[in-house]
């Protein structure tokens, strides 16, 4: 099991998968992400790609997200989530995909959904980062001001991104790492 940090639902504990196919984020990382973010959070729409069983999308609504989208393949991770979210009350404010990270941004993309974030935990020992860095179909759903951030191992190096998304920032927390993008010719902040 792992927590909420703060927010609303600080200290309530929320269900995880036994094993090491869903790997929630760190406490202290997550902490240390939403500090970085601030009040961004705050009204957001987010997306929560490659969800797991929502440690980072429930965390955004405990700090007073409007809504979050989670994607995530595994059934089993998403029946955690939706239990999660039961528990929580959260049900109106979030909706659950079951679909990989491309199923999901076609989806939303066909939909017209846009995102203020997006949040993406891919596995670590995969080319995810580089390419949702240069996948249309993220900046189809992403809002004109939204921004990617993409957790990895610090150990790891970032991805500069590509012609369609670049890197415009890092931060470590213990072993996690988030980088942080934007569309292509966007001023940084």
């Amino acid at each position: 099991m792992t927590r909420v940090v703060a927010g609303d639902f600080r200290g309530r504990r929320l269900k995880t998968l036994p094993g090491v196919g869903t790997r929630p984020t760190a406490e202290r990382a997550r902490e240390g992400l939403f500090g970085w973010l601030g009040t961004r959070v705050v009204g957001a729409s987010i997306l929560d790609l490659f969800a797991g069983t929502g440690t980072v999308g429930i965390e955004a609504l405990s700090r007073g997200a409007a809504h979050v989208t989670f994607v995530e393949r595994a059934a089993a991770a998403t029946a955690v989530l939706r239990r999660n979210l039961k528990d929580l009350g959260l049900l109106g404010p979030a909706r659950v995909l079951t679909l990989d990270a491309r199923g999901g941004l076609r989806r939303l993309g066909r939909q017209g959904i846009r995102f203020d974030l997006i949040f993406a935990d891919p596995p670590y020992a995969s080319d995810w980062t580089r390419r949702l860095a240069n996948d249309p179909r993220v900046v189809d759903v992403l809002a004109p001001t939204g921004i990617l951030v993409v957790e990895r191992a610090r150990a790891a190096g970032a991805s500069s991104g590509g012609e369609i998304l670049k890197l415009k920032g890092s931060r470590s927390y213990g072993g996690t790492t988030f980088d942080w993008y934007e569309p292509a010719g966007e001023a940084s902040e």
